[in-house]
């Protein structure tokens, strides 16, 4: 979920800029001579992270990396709240008590970036063998910030298209376009009352993030030349056929429906339909959530006016703190962690890693149901690198954009909605662009 991030004071970031620079003049990733030089041996090397299935995945392999670098690991997880809550009060303090810094890419880094607060990767991820071509291009690209690689990607997300197999195969297989998707799911709602064709997240903010390949696949985008582009005919397309969708074959309420909300209904048998993250697929096979173990399918995002362009993020990545004094440990855990080997790993437990060469991997693959494999493969193929405005204040970016969504799906019309959006969102870009060049 999103958290949104508030942005410094001109004082605060005043005294963070020359912290940084201080800390540029020193060498990329030397220690800082604040506090007396490099810790001691006895100093552990901080990680923060999201509690997340990889991230207790590696920490139950840290003493392999302890034994490496010689040094014990502390590794801290946490909600995303807490998370984005303690980042706030340490990096606004030049805290070095944090070194390798778990970060979503999409939702913190430009701000961080913005703020001074993680190391410039570059020359690291370009050399040393660490392999960056392997990493796939929209993860790699969302990776960089003012021209600078300030995280690496570990975790990655598309959406999977979950459906029913036991009712959709007499309606020719799962749909391969958005109008087939519109039409099957109105078809089996009208069959049986009580039943969803469709269910998805329709909360104003919460839902941008999953609309985003509706609105790639019918050609449209959130930013144009620097530009609103939510106001553009392919937005007004993908925000009409979305309000629909909803409208005519979702459950009632669905405008306060999270994913937490949505997918137990999908869970429990009472939709057809669900575009949805694929890393939540294995809720659907658990018999103790799930009434549609024997019967959910999986299929690739359906082709819309533009084809099929669903997103392919970098849901969570890894950062250095810019304050850290053990900046070098910190790379060295961030090659090890997001390392060819490591991903290959953790991909064989069902956790869906960056590099190209995992994907390709049988071995690797056969974690995941096959049908599943071959949705994750190309919807990768076909992804763009984010899933919502690339901007500082991504919540608040998030609320305009999600307004005309919810006058949709409440059976609204959309366009004068979308008017007063697209005029209010490209106002927020010109405030949000001088707050980027303060």
């Amino acid at each position: 979920m999103s958290t949104s991030s508030q942005l410094l004071s001109r004082r605060a970031f005043g005294r963070l800029a020359a912290g940084v620079a201080a800390a540029a003049g020193a060498g990329a990733l030397s220690a800082c001579s604040t506090g007396g030089g490099r810790p001691s041996a006895d100093t552990p090397l901080r990680i923060m992270a999201i509690n997340h299935v990889w991230s207790q995945a590696v920490r139950r392999r840290t003493a392999e990396f302890e034994e490496r670098i010689g040094r014990r690991v502390s590794m801290t997880l946490l909600t995303a709240d807490q998370l984005a809550s303690s980042y706030n009060v340490k990096l606004n303090a030049s805290g070095s008590d944090v070194d390798v810094m778990m970060v979503r890419a999409l939702q913190e880094q430009l701000l961080f970036g913005h703020n001074g607060w993680l190391a410039d990767l570059s020359d690291l991820v370009a050399g040393d063998g660490f392999g960056w071509d392997d990493f796939q291009d929209a993860p790699r690209q969302a990776s960089v910030t003012a021209g600078k690689v300030l995280s690496v990607p570990v975790v990655t997300e598309r959406p999977a298209l979950y459906y029913r197999k036991d009712l959709v195969e007499e309606l020719g297989g799962p749909p391969r376009t958005l109008d087939a998707l519109m039409e099957s799911a109105r078809e089996l709602t009208r069959r049986d009352k009580g039943f969803f064709g469709y269910v998805g997240r329709g909360q104003r903010s919460g839902a941008v993030s999953q609309w985003s390949s509706f609105l790639y696949s019918h050609g449209g985008d959130f930013v144009v030349d620097g530009k609103s582009g939510i106001g553009s005919a392919e937005a007004v397309a993908a925000y009409e056929y979305y309000g629909r969708l909803l409208a005519g074959s979702g459950p009632p309420g669905a405008t306060n429906m999270s994913l937490e909300q949505a997918m137990p209904i999908f869970a429990q048998g009472k939709a057809a339909f669900f575009v949805d993250a694929d890393a939540i697929y294995s809720n659907f096979l658990d018999p103790t959530v799930s009434r549609v173990r024997d019967t959910v399918g999986f299929a690739p995002f359906p082709a819309g006016a533009a084809g099929a362009r669903p997103h392919n993020i970098p849901s969570w990545s890894l950062g250095i703190n810019t304050f850290s004094r053990l900046r070098d440990d910190a790379w060295e855990f961030i090659r090890w962690a997001a390392g060819p080997e490591m991903s290959a790993a953790l991909q064989k437990e069902g956790i869906p890693g960056a590099r190209s060469s995992v994907w390709s991997d049988p071995k690797t693959l056969a974690a995941f149901p096959p049908e599943l494999a071959e949705a994750m493969r190309l919807n990768a193929e076909r992804g763009v690198g984010y899933d919502r405005p690339r901007v500082l204040q991504v919540g608040r970016a998030r609320d305009i954009v999600g307004r005309p969504l919810v006058a949709g799906i409440l059976g609204e019309s959309v366009r004068p909605v979308v008017r007063d959006a697209d005029a209010e969102f490209a106002d927020f870009l010109v405030r949000d662009n001088r707050h980027k060049e303060s």
